[in-house]
């Protein structure tokens, strides 16, 4: 329809005209409607036409992720990018439906909004002009930089560009040098062109250092006066070694009754970031703090986050604790929020109280006599806790993670997984069985709430799951309408300490959908919770901070229609930019990972390891050594047959001999090559 026809339907009056004419732009510049060449307005979805991201493969190719979560990707040719980059918001046209896979597949038409404004990259010069090639394999075009923009870069230097023109048919983009970071090679450059390339700043703008100024670094006398007294009740901390910002603590009692009281002890972090601050407002940019390989890039300042909000032990803090009643089977029988006044015992680090209950540490046991009693009763909750959960059906993926050790030249020297002992599982599952009562109680209150979701997943991708299992002689049965988690539970733990039981677990991680925030509550499939959240640490990360917020006014009795009308609108907000930003975090924590894991093998070339097969792809294998560095071992290695690659079966055939290489085989490997620039690690064959 024409504008002048949209005012007639919605009777539109003289002077509304200019507003509306205003909204449709608004609209437009959204994706939500689209505006033709003949001044037509229209609904995308009506006219064959998807909006949403755009996600570009390092080969040119793309997929573009639909707004609607109903609407599946859409695969774009690289010839039909039309000048989009990595990321970018687009329209595209849906030209094609594939035979034989379904999928879509389509050309971008518009582009509704840029993603790349800046680039990070290495700076390279000719006698003419310059051109900085980006860090990001997924924008894989150079960018053009006229000599009188090189703002005095050097040849091999890392800079930040930003772009002047973007990129055209058989054009590349322009851009000017906006600053030089330091020499690739130099020591620290490439973490901070990480921080670059992600916008991460340890630096916080004037307005918020001045509010953080003004906080005083003692609980005051009035303030204590209003809180509920906690400091009699023994409770610790157990953190990680290396932890600063501490925002959980427990306490735990046995009652009379057999049954357990769990004191959940959270730092009262909106007692010091109030809305509308620019404290707050910075804090919901960041959305999350992120744990690069070497520091930490904070989301509140670090007078806060390891000063007067972090639970330091033997001196005053203020909470929001969450008592529960829960007996021997796991089941909370009540709970109480209250606003507390704390004072911690002990700070207790995972390794010591592990040590304590796994090893029946001596030493250890006497420095901490006073709470051995305490942590072996946390273990026997844990315990309950845990068999309920798995009971229900939570699936527990257990995927090792890796920690870095470096010098203090940020140089890596040694990689070793990390392990999930006693104590860290104690904090999960009493954080876990937290998160659920506070979501479930918000929910049947019908308060505006921040909740962590995780869909059930899609039958067509659990169906090719499916499929590919039965090589193996397993199968998920009920597939017909739903699935539930138990079914995923018991096949992991059929395939425990099988030679598949990588393999499967990574194709089933796939084909579940990622864990996001929401502003409603749409149950947690992984978990296999109906109520989940976030609340144990607003530290550093916005959504439990949002949530601690509403908790504190539904106490006070501050949740009037006005304001449950005003949280309405500000919670799904909130949700989308917390997931954007966990996202953006996650992906800039494993960057900084791989780039030192890659330093890490750079001198041991020629070293002989064996691993694990952890992929097989078309074009060679990966494999997974044991300290969870993964390299390739390229199709064109393996010299002693032709290998032809089974997509469905995941595996390698050679064609004379037949021999076969799947997830999970076992080999010896020799590293042969690292290219510390792209992350990546050569193996060859040591066989």
């Amino acid at each position: 329809m024409l504008e002048e026809e949209l005012r007639n339907v919605f009777d539109i009056e003289r002077k509304q005209s200019d507003d509306f004419s205003s909204l449709l732009d608004d609209m437009v510049r959204e994706g939500l409607i689209i505006k033709t060449r003949k001044k037509r307005y229209g609904a995308p979805e009506r006219m064959g036409l998807i909006v949403g991201r755009l996600q570009v493969h390092q080969r040119g190719y793309g997929f573009i992720i639909s707004d609607r979560p109903e609407v599946s990707d859409v695969f774009v040719p690289a010839n039909f990018m039309n000048g989009a980059m990595n990321n970018d918001r687009v329209v595209a046209r849906v030209n094609v439906i594939n035979s034989e896979t379904r999928k879509a597949e389509g050309e971008i038409i518009r582009i509704l909004e840029r993603a790349n404004t800046e680039v990070v990259g290495v700076y390279e010069d000719s006698r003419n002009f310059g051109f900085v090639v980006p860090d990001d394999p997924k924008i894989n075009v150079d960018i053009f930089i006229p000599k009188s923009e090189t703002n005095g870069a050097k040849e091999g230097y890392k800079v930040v560009c930003e772009i002047t023109k973007w990129p055209e048919a058989r054009r590349n983009p322009e851009g000017k040098v906006i600053e030089v970071i330091g020499h690739k090679n130099d020591v620290g450059t490439d973490i901070l062109s990480i921080m670059k390339k992600y916008r991460l700043t340890p630096d916080f703008p004037q307005d918020v250092e001045a509010e953080v100024a003004k906080v005083v670094e003692e609980v005051p006398e009035e303030e204590k006066a209003n809180r509920k007294d906690l400091r009699s009740i023994p409770m610790v901390t157990i953190d990680g070694a290396d932890a600063k910002d501490l925002d959980d603590a427990i306490s735990i009692e046995q009652l009379s009754n057999g049954n357990y009281k769990l004191g959940v002890h959270i730092a009262d972090v909106t007692h010091y970031v109030r809305e509308g601050m620019a404290l707050d407002k910075e804090a919901l940019e960041r959305g999350t703090s992120v744990y690069l390989v070497d520091r930490v890039i904070p989301m509140l300042p670090r007078k806060l986050s390891n000063g007067i909000c972090s639970l330091n032990p033997r001196v005053d803090r203020l909470t929001l604790s969450v008592f529960m009643e829960i007996d021997n089977k796991g089941t909370v029988i009540s709970h109480e929020i209250v606003e507390g006044l704390i004072n911690i015992d002990e700070r207790m680090v995972y390794e010591d109280v592990s040590d304590i209950l796994e090893k029946d540490d001596q030493e250890l046991k006497q420095k901490y006599s006073n709470l051995v009693d305490m942590f072996k009763m946390m273990e026997s909750l844990c315990l309950i806790l845990r068999n309920r959960r798995e009971n229900r059906g939570a699936i527990d993926f257990d995927f090792p993670e890796s920690k870095v050790i470096l010098d203090d030249k940020g140089k890596p020297i040694e990689i070793k997984k990390y392990e999930r002992r006693i104590a860290n599982r104690m904090i999960e599952e009493f954080m876990l069985v937290c998160n659920e009562t506070v979501a479930e109680y918000f929910y049947w209150q019908n308060t505006p709430f921040v909740y962590r979701v995780h869909e059930d997943p899609s039958l067509e991708k659990l169906e090719e799951f499916n499929k590919f299992i039965h090589n193996f002689g397993y199968h998920l049965k009920g597939l017909n309408t739903e699935i539930h988690p138990k079914t995923l539970q018991d096949l992991l733990k059929k395939i425990e300490s099988t030679k598949e039981e990588k393999l499967i677990n990574t194709l089933m991680l796939r084909s579940l959908k990622k864990a996001r925030y929401a502003g409603h509550n749409l149950g947690h499939f992984g978990l296999a919770a109906k109520y989940y959240c976030h609340f144990t640490s607003p530290i550093r990360r916005y959504p439990d901070l949002e949530i601690h917020r509403i908790i504190k006014e539904s106490i006070n009795g501050k949740l009037n229609n006005k304001r449950l009308e005003q949280l309405s609108g500000i919670v799904p907000n909130i949700a989308d930019q917390s997931s954007t930003r966990e996202r953006l975090a996650d992906e800039a924590e494993r960057e900084t990972e791989d780039l030192k894991k890659a330093e890490y093998m750079a001198d041991k070339i020629g070293e002989v390891y064996e691993g694990i097969v952890s992929g097989v792809t078309s074009f060679g294998m990966f494999v997974e050594l044991d300290n969870t560095i993964e390299g390739l071992i390229r199709l064109s290695y393996l010299i002693d047959d032709y290998y032809i690659y089974d997509s469905e079966q995941h595996m390698l055939i050679g064609e004379r001999r037949k021999k076969i290489y799947r997830m999970g085989d076992v080999v010896k490997i020799k590293v042969s090559k690292v290219d510390i620039a792209q992350r990546e690690i050569d193996f060859t064959l040591a066989e």
